[in-house]
């Protein structure tokens, strides 16, 4: 079984979609962006500063008010978090071999 993933480089995490639109160009202020989304201040601040990840209730809530798809904020943060996964280090993985199936 091969899988070969297509990786973005250097992804950008969500929040900072997040901060440079609906921050910085519509200058709406987190407290106001929060309350919209219903959580709070601190959760949301979390994921704009890439300091927290876009959870499935988040990209719901995401999704319900800048529109758009929850798949889509999800996407973009397991793009986010293969890119960091695979620039870190870790132990060599052998690639496990199952015996064929007898016919």
């Amino acid at each position: 079984m091969t899988t070969r993933l297509n990786r973005m480089y250097n992804p950008a995490h969500p929040g900072e979609l997040l901060r440079e639109t609906v921050l910085g160009e519509e200058g709406i202020s987190v407290s106001e962006f929060a309350r919209a989304l219903g959580v709070s201040r601190v959760a949301l601040s979390r994921v704009v500063n890439g300091r927290a990840a876009i959870s499935a209730e988040m990209a719901l809530r995401l999704a319900d008010a800048l529109g758009g798809s929850a798949e889509s904020w999800l996407n973009m943060q397991v793009a986010y978090d293969l890119w960091e996964a695979s620039n870190r280090p870790r132990p060599k993985i052998a690639r496990i071999r199952f015996k064929e199936a007898k016919p």
